[in-house]
């Protein structure tokens, strides 16, 4: 079976979500599965569930920097430099042939504020094993990636509760 790579993003509520139930699908499968979250560092329900699971591996910020726009130079750099070393764990593991499913939540994201090195994923991506499924997650995906998937799917917000002042809630947004 040769290896797709799948892209979920736009505006809407669900690409992460999706993700993860891809990853367990996969593991249910007897797939082996790894994570890695860019942009993320706090604490969510998924991560107890994925715990759970021989087979899956999840690697993502030391701790939660908050959003882009309210980060500080010293953060910035700080960050670019986990994902730089998450990003070398996962070219390892998939070098290694020990990845069947990678998902890269967030990825898109990352890349487009500079705090993930676009050029490497690419790479990333044309040198997986021929097996190995990938998806990427996050909002305006840089063109060259999009370039790169088989599957595209644009979750489009109509109506979200934030826009009406209610927080992310926990079991549900995180």
């Amino acid at each position: 079976m040769n290896g797709l790579v799948h892209l979920y993003t736009g505006d809407g509520k669900g690409k992460t979500t999706a993700a993860i139930g891809l990853a367990v699908r996969a593991n249910g499968q007897g797939r082996r599965v790894v994570i890695a979250q860019f942009l993320k560092g706090r604490d969510s329900g998924e991560l107890r569930g994925l715990a759970a699971l021989a087979g899956v591996a999840v690697f993502r910020l030391s701790r939660d920097y908050g959003f882009v726009r309210a980060m500080d130079a010293s953060a910035l750099e700080q960050v670019r430099r986990e994902h730089d070393a998450i990003l070398s764990r996962v070219e390892n593991l998939v070098a290694a042939g020990d990845c069947d499913l990678l998902v890269l939540d967030e990825a898109t994201a990352a890349c487009r504020h500079g705090l993930l090195d676009s050029g490497r994923l690419l790479r990333l991506l044309d040198a997986r094993p021929r097996h190995a499924e990938v998806v990427l997650t996050g909002r305006d995906a840089p063109a060259a990636l999009a370039e790169r998937a088989d599957y595209i799917t644009e979750m489009r917000k109509v109506k979200h509760p934030f826009d009406r002042g209610v927080p992310a809630r926990e079991g549900i947004e995180w």
